[in-house]
């Protein structure tokens, strides 16, 4: 998989639901760029996955079924908490 140059992954990041820009907009902002070139592909890989099933997934309905997706997930989740 290709790697998105930075203004395209924060674009991105712009979703159609607030509680995915809220978690997605800081960690792009602030731990993308010290991501190795996996976690960055893996972070891609999650920003072209559906807005309903990524709410899912953050909010805990539903487990991810790819591992490091849910990994990603983790890390996404830890850099939006206080």
């Amino acid at each position: 998989m290709q790697l998105m140059d930075i203004a395209r992954v924060r674009w991105a990041c712009r979703r159609g639901m607030l509680e995915l820009d809220v978690l997605f907009q800081p960690f792009v902002e602030n731990q993308y760029q010290h991501l190795d070139d996996q976690g960055k592909s893996d972070f891609i890989r999650l920003l072209e996955c559906e807005d309903p099933e990524l709410f899912a997934w953050f909010m805990g309905h539903e487990q991810c079924p790819d591992q490091a997706l849910a990994d990603m997930i983790v890390k996404v989740r830890g850099r939006a908490a206080p």
